[in-house]
């Protein structure tokens, strides 16, 4: 008989036992009827064999990783208790729901928590455990109208965000620690495949009410609730935080947008403008002699009417251009209502993260410092110009990614991008990052040359990179 097999049936054994003798429970209730059901024996061996996984590897490391580790263990013990509620519940409403999940959320703000404040050695590893736990999200999904992806497609989404900072473990330790390694390695997994094909096989519409069971219990109206207890895709500081980030496309519009829309509206232009009376006009104001002294000339030259950093934006300009201005320390930006024909243009960001949900028709990152980019698939190209310390990563296809005038940039290439055309000028300190040829490889890191040798031959200078050779 399969081993595996074996396991979950003494697994289920025990469970029954328990049950049997503390304090005599029958077997119609329903913690006794979850114990033997399909799908929460399939979720105790996803725990026992992916979280077991990782916390045998957090606990080798120790400290802040083991501390996450064991929220991330709480976070699927919390989903776990839901799924057995589930069963025993009716579908609630809106604001039940978000009653209902309180305790997989407040595991969830707990883990938040841990990354706040002044950033530690091991940040990396925090940000993809807590980012990660986004994915157990899925059990909010209600329907197609809830505005989440479907639960596979959620899990997916999810886990995508956090890649970008488990990654960085991987590429941190790869040559130091392979406790880390086999940490990041083991808490990807948890996720691809270990969640993802639980969801698919159990729940690929989503959790099933019972149609008899006891009402869930709403919370006390606060404030109006949400339309939907869903977490945007990237990881939010819980799952119904009034603070979390908005999609791109929820958002009020400003700048020209806002303009243009109040133009096409209908309404009179001129239908909220003041009237102008003869005494409110510069020729008939007495306190206006049209001469300018000057100390008055000195103040308009040494206080200028503006900033150098001007206000952050995050907007769709004339439908055609996404502009991301003066982001500073913000790591869940989001531009997921996107298409083909449409630009992003990035600049004067620092210490922030920006993912592009969709295919784009051109990147360009401008005089940006310590900012990640990541996305899906770009028609054109992705430029990095004039930046410092960038890390931008590519999950689909770029023809072209160049880079110009910059110092530092990490360039993360997926197996669908391994033909892409990197071009670089004035520019130091490149690496990319490519997978390797196994599901388990690790990432192969290449540093692109920066400095030439020119040698005139034949009636020509052939050019060739510097190599350095340790003998």
């Amino acid at each position: 008989m399969d081993e595996k097999l074996i396991q979950r049936l003494e697994s289920a054994v025990s469970r029954l036992e328990a049950l049997s003798v503390g304090g005599g429970v029958s077997l119609g209730d329903g913690e006794a009827a979850a114990a033997l059901d399909p799908s929460i024996i399939a979720f105790d061996d996803l725990r026992l064999q992916f979280v077991g996984r990782v916390c045998t590897a957090a606990e080798k490391i120790g400290g802040q990783v083991l501390d996450v580790t064991k929220i991330v263990e709480e976070a699927f013990e919390a989903q776990r208790e839901l799924l057995i509620k589930i069963k025993e519940t009716q579908k609630p409403s809106m604001s039940g729901l978000a009653e209902f999940l309180k305790p997989l959320n407040d595991v969830i703000v707990k883990g938040t928590k841990m990354t706040e404040g002044r950033r530690s050695d091991f940040f990396n590893h925090l940000k993809a455990a807590v980012d990660s736990l986004t994915a157990l999200a899925w059990i909010a999904y209600t329907g197609k109208d809830c505005g989440m992806s479907m639960p596979i497609a959620h899990v997916e989404e999810s886990w995508q965000m956090a890649e970008f900072y488990n990654n960085k473990v991987l590429v941190e330790f790869r040559n130091k620690d392979a406790n880390h390694v086999e940490w990041a390695k083991a808490l990807k997994e948890i996720y691809l495949p270990g969640l993802r094909d639980y969801v698919k096989s159990h729940y690929p519409l989503g959790p099933v009410w019972s149609a008899t069971g006891k009402v869930a219990v709403s919370a006390p109206p606060k404030a109006p609730s949400p339309s939907c207890p869903m977490p945007p895709p990237l990881p939010p500081a819980s799952l119904f935080s009034s603070e979390s980030p908005q999609a791109s496309s929820s958002r009020p519009k400003k700048g020209m947008s806002a303009v243009f829309d109040e133009i096409n509206s209908g309404m009179p232009v001129t239908g909220g403008l003041r009237k102008v009376t003869d005494d409110m006009k510069t020729k008939n104001r007495a306190d206006r002699t049209g001469v300018i002294s000057a100390g008055e000339k000195e103040r308009r030259v040494s206080s200028p009417s503006f900033s150098k950093a001007g206000p952050p934006k995050l907007e769709l300009q004339m439908g055609r251009k996404w502009v991301v201005e003066n982001q500073i320390g913000r790591k869940n930006l989001v531009i997921d209502d996107c298409d083909a024909k449409q630009s992003v243009y990035i600049f004067g960001c620092k210490d922030s993260v920006l993912q592009i949900q969709g295919k784009v028709n051109n990147i360009t990152i401008d005089k940006c410092t310590k900012m990640g980019v990541v996305f899906s698939d770009v028609v054109a190209a992705c430029e990095v110009v004039n930046c410092n310390g960038v890390e931008v990563q590519c999950q689909g296809s770029a023809p072209t990614i160049s880079v110009d005038n910059t110092t530092g940039c990490q360039l993360y290439l997926s197996k669908d991008s391994l033909e892409t055309s990197i071009t670089t000028a004035k520019s130091s300190e490149i690496n990319v990052l490519v997978p390797g040829a196994g599901a388990d490889s690790d990432w192969g890191e290449h540093a692109l040359p920066q400095q030439f040798s020119h040698v005139y031959k034949n009636g020509q200078f052939v050019t060739t990179p510097v190599s350095h050779s340790g003998g």
